[in-house]
């Protein structure tokens, strides 16, 4: 089974939404995610943390607001931001990284 830090340290771009379930701008992220996916393929993994379910992962990353945004290629951030972002932005944001 893969774990989080293979996901990330992998040569993929991978972007990690940290979420929680009870999160209102986190459900207005979730289809903006999708579409990205959509559009952008396989040149992006998209994966999600609950922060709840997985606290020991958010308190590593200093999760302090949700929903947070984290870039990841081989192990390093490259990104990082909270809140709400609209397709264009995150695409925009993406662009130079793929």
């Amino acid at each position: 089974m893969e774990t989080f830090n293979d996901i990330i340290s992998s040569d993929q771009l991978v972007l990690v939404d940290f979420f929680a379930t009870w999160c209102q701008p986190c459900k207005m992220m979730h289809p903006i995610l999708e579409q990205l996916k959509a559009a952008v393929g396989d040149k992006l993994r998209i994966i999600k943390v609950d922060v709840d379910k997985h606290n020991e992962i958010a308190a590593q990353y200093r999760i302090q607001s949700v929903p947070t945004l984290m870039l990841f290629r081989n192990g390093e951030v490259l990104y990082r931001n909270s809140g709400v972002m609209d397709k264009a932005e995150l695409m925009a944001l993406l662009d130079p990284f793929m």
